[in-house]
């Protein structure tokens, strides 16, 4: 059993490992596109969500203009007579009264991360993603209470991306910490597993939702969870840690 004092700190991803991205943005784009439809868009619901899934396959999640790229695919005597300002309007509208209905953290996130607070361990993120973007979803899950100040590690705020062992070593080295003594946990066989694994972090695979679910890598995490309560039997059982 490896020493208690040996683990010093557990960073976590953000995206389908602390709440659903997939199951919410699902809902969100669809809420947004029934809201364009309603606005005026002489369209059926599950093409327009088709173009707009494709939308954003091509230009990127962080793209800032989905909704008037789709207005372009379409033939424009789909919305004769109406200004594409107010059926964008009403998607983008729609989606964001969605985020602030919809985005909330796995319930035992919140109650693993109230137990965790309450050990010495260092909680922290090493999140892909643009700053705000992701800093505005810890501050929506409301976990930002738990999480060190100093442990918050952004791709787009460092200039790093995930897919460098350098993102995870400059989390370490601004927390004082050698990668043997932290621990990370994600969703992404690659860049969750493969990278920390470079690096030398002890990696926990989160396989409980998202598109990566089926996704292989190329080396095998040190453990497997399915919820965060799998996390705190092996903080129990092979660090020997009472919480």
């Amino acid at each position: 059993m490896p020493s208690p004092s040996k683990l010093k700190a557990i960073f976590f991803d953000i995206d389908d490992t602390l709440f659903s991205t997939s199951g919410f943005a699902r809902a969100a784009r669809m809420a947004s596109v029934k809201a364009m439809i309603g606005a005026g868009l002489k369209m059926e619901a599950e093409e327009c969500f088709q173009e707009l899934s494709e939308v954003i396959e091509e230009f990127g999640s962080n793209f800032e203009r989905h909704y008037d790229k789709v207005l372009l695919r379409v033939p424009r005597e789909r919305y004769a007579g109406i200004s594409p300002a107010i059926i964008i309007a009403a998607g983008m509208v729609a989606y964001h009264q969605t985020k602030f209905r919809e985005l909330r953290p796995y319930p035992d996130v919140v109650e693993v991360f109230k137990l965790l607070s309450q050990t010495p361990l260092i909680l922290g993120i090493i999140t892909a993603g643009l700053e705000i973007k992701q800093a505005e979803k810890l501050i929506r899950l409301d976990l930002t209470r738990y999480i060190h100040p100093r442990a918050i590690f952004i791709t787009d705020q460092l200039g790093i991306g995930k897919q460098n062992p350098k993102l995870y070593q400059l989390a370490c080295q601004h927390m004082g910490l050698v990668p043997a003594c932290c621990m990370y946990v994600g969703d992404h066989p690659l860049y969750d597993v493969d990278i920390p694994n470079k690096v030398g972090l002890i990696t926990v695979h989160n396989k409980r939702s998202g598109k990566y679910l089926k996704m292989k890598g190329n080396t095998d995490p040190r453990y497997v969870i399915k919820n965060m309560w799998e996390l705190v039997d092996i903080l129990r059982r092979e660090f020997g840690m009472h919480i």
